[in-house]
């Protein structure tokens, strides 16, 4: 792992903090341990501000090229839950593959239990999206 830990931006950790918070209510087994493994990696997470998140750190709205192990290649956004849409390939932080990914880096490999057994991905490529409107998260 290039930084060590997960990078978190404070606002998106609040928001993230209060949606797994509700989210027990997953009924897929196999989500919901994704989700339970993602709530114990932010427990080690380097929490920090805006103006401190490197560009290459995986958050809401990044772009991100991962390649599998197995084989394949595929390109993603990963967004709030509200804004998921798999025909854009808008994934929710709250599926496998979106807790599989945030908070890691250009770069670095990650081993992940998925639905389809675990995989190791390659993060290829990270980009955030400058246009993207920003989360509005209240707290």
């Amino acid at each position: 792992m290039k930084y060590g830990s997960l990078i978190i931006e404070k606002k998106e950790y609040v928001y993230i903090k209060r949606i797994l918070n509700i989210s027990g209510y997953v009924e897929d087994f196999e989500t919901q341990k994704s989700l339970q493994r993602f709530n114990a990696e932010l427990k080690n997470a380097q929490i920090v501000d805006e103006s401190e998140m490197p560009e290459d750190v995986i958050r809401f709205n990044s772009k991100v090229m991962v390649y599998s192990e197995k084989g394949w290649e595929k390109t993603i956004q990963l967004v709030i839950p509200s804004e998921k849409n798999t025909k854009q390939d808008k994934i929710s932080i709250l599926t496998p593959m979106g807790a599989a990914l945030y908070g890691y880096s250009e770069g670095d490999t990650v081993e992940w239990d998925f639905p389809s057994g675990r995989q190791k991905l390659k993060i290829v490529t990270v980009i955030q999206e400058k246009n993207e409107k920003k989360i509005q998260i209240s707290i």
